[in-house]
């Protein structure tokens, strides 16, 4: 692991919770969500880490195009926070979905496990005109 946190560590940590949501990797996906993980979905729910392992698992959360259009990066210490906006299409909760949408993701540092996200935010946005 990374033993100072920075932004280009981040980034990477971000990339890779990207590519792990792809391709359905649990095992990544359980490394870099923190345990106590809190995610809002757009419409309000409320989500922990087990409720995003366990659709990967199930085959109920199924993640079949992801394109980043933009990502930023923020840091204060060892928390940083992701915002990412781009597309992603898929089956969530059994039904097919494909929206543009915003995730605020904030991540904790330790020395130990390097990179995770503590909580997140999910948003709609319009398509591009």
């Amino acid at each position: 692991m990374t033993l100072t946190p920075d932004a280009d560590g981040l980034l990477r940590a971000e990339r890779q919770l990207q590519a792990a949501q792809l391709a359905g990797d649990v095992a990544a996906l359980d490394r870099l969500l923190d345990d106590r993980l809190v995610a809002i979905g757009p419409d309000g729910s409320r989500y922990t880490k087990e409720d995003d392992l366990a659709g990967h698992r199930s085959g109920s959360s199924v993640i079949s195009a992801l394109v980043e259009e933009h990502v930023e990066v923020l840091m204060a210490g060892t928390t940083g926070v992701t915002f990412f906006v781009g597309t992603v299409a898929g089956t969530f909760e059994g039904q097919p979905m494909s929206a543009r949408l915003r995730y605020t993701r904030t991540w904790v540092h330790d020395h130990e496990s390097g990179w995770r996200i503590l909580a997140a935010h999910i948003a709609v946005l319009p398509p591009v005109a």
